[in-house]
């Protein structure tokens, strides 16, 4: 997989499950939501949209379903298991005890617990006292919800034959990886997949990995990825002849940028819709290969004329989310700029970016609108909540 806009084939959604009923007032902030999501509508509101992918003849992967699948595998129940029990935090005995359940339990309440987590009332009864037991409240976390699951574009991301396992920046979600990781390593489907990048490298999220063209490969570093982590994904993408050219995009680290998927995408093979303060600002670091395992940095300049000089184009279109400045920053922080490209010239967004979608409409851009108001509750648009597996090659423009 080369580009953002290839015709998609096959892509790993998750459906909001009962990690989203764990959220409360008291937590939510620190699992990364804004609001506490009505989950059921959340649920519907993710059939529709996965409906509308299979309705273009996109295959639907459930991160739940190939989770199950892979944990099948006792390699895979073993990891999950190991992934499951924090030792530092349960201490020794608890430890021991939770993790000779789990052991014991099929793979479908193993997937659940790693899903949705465990509260230490909920914990498997142990003979002894356990000081860290008793000094918890019932109803606090021993094994950690992971509520944003649901944006699968983060963890993991496909670059050519090759998938990178993200390193995921903040506590939250730091365990998702070891999913993706037993995944990736022990579906059937993905067993032979090799890696181009690993969860215990430098931070470097999903979000921020965009295929602008064939070897053009951008990433945003701001508060979710570092400058460490893009430099290592270039020097692995170089490494492994997946790119000959890196922008590394620097980005404002606030919660309504956190990634660089949601200041723009790609909507086109030539064009983006985008952020209208972010296109003047916006720079960005062209790396390239030495030859000899190295690699020399240009720059800053301009991110559209780096971008369209290193995409061989005379210029990258650009579709702003609104001329009205307030408008925009309203459907920037709605996440209009976070479209999902099913073909060239044709996306998915959110039916509330009533204007984003009426000038990407007047570009020439299809738009296939969901509702969205209980998924965006984490700050994610249909580009977060997908990652692609398989896509082709996309036709040149003549």
């Amino acid at each position: 997989m080369d580009s953002e806009v290839g015709p998609l084939r096959a892509v790993l959604l998750h459906r909001p499950g009962n990690e989203l009923k764990r959220l409360t007032p008291r937590n939510n902030d620190k699992l990364l939501f804004d609001s506490i999501p009505w989950v059921s509508r959340a649920q519907q509101e993710h059939d529709a949209f996965a409906d509308v992918l299979r309705g273009r003849g996109v295959e639907v992967l459930l991160l739940a379903d190939v989770l199950r699948t892979a944990l099948e595998d006792p390699r895979a129940h073993a990891a999950g298991v190991h992934a499951a029990v924090d030792d530092r935090r349960l201490g020794s005995d608890l430890a021991d005890s939770l993790r000779s359940h789990l052991t014991s339990v099929d793979a479908p309440t193993l997937a659940e617990v790693l899903m949705a987590g465990m509260t230490f009332e909920e914990l498997p009864s142990a003979e002894g006292a356990s000081l860290v037991r008793m000094m918890h409240h019932p109803r606090d976390f021993a094994v950690d919800p992971l509520p944003n699951l649901l944006f699968t574009r983060d963890s993991s991301a496909w670059i050519g034959d090759r998938v990178a396992i993200s390193s995921l920046t903040m506590p939250a979600r730091r365990r998702e990886t070891a999913l993706l990781d037993l995944i990736y390593a022990y579906h059937p489907r993905f067993r032979h997949a090799a890696r181009a990048y690993g969860a215990h490298s430098a931070p470097i999220e999903g979000g921020d990995v965009m295929l602008l063209t064939p070897g053009v490969v951008a990433i945003g570093v701001g508060e979710r990825t570092t400058p460490a982590g893009a430099e290592s994904l270039a020097r692995s993408v170089f490494a492994d002849g997946l790119a000959h050219t890196v922008l590394a995009v620097p980005i404002e680290q606030s919660r309504a940028t956190m990634h660089l998927d949601t200041v723009c995408t790609m909507v086109d093979v030539d064009a983006v819709v985008m952020y209208p303060l972010a296109r003047d600002s916006l720079t960005a670091f062209t790396i390239k290969p030495t030859g000899d395992g190295g690699v020399k940095v240009a720059g800053p300049t301009p991110f559209l004329e780096a971008a369209a000089e290193a995409m061989e184009i005379d210029r990258l279109r650009v579709i702003d989310t609104g001329l009205d400045p307030v408008t925009a920053e309203r459907e920037q922080w709605d996440d209009g700029n976070n479209t999902l490209a099913l073909l060239p010239g044709v996306v998915v967004g959110y039916e509330r970016n009533a204007e984003t979608n009426e000038r990407l409409t007047a570009a020439g851009i299809e738009v296939l609108p969901i509702t969205g108001s209980e998924l965006g509750s984490g700050r994610g648009g249909p580009r977060c909540m997908s990652c692609p597996v398989r896509r082709d090659p996309p036709a040149k423009k003549s």
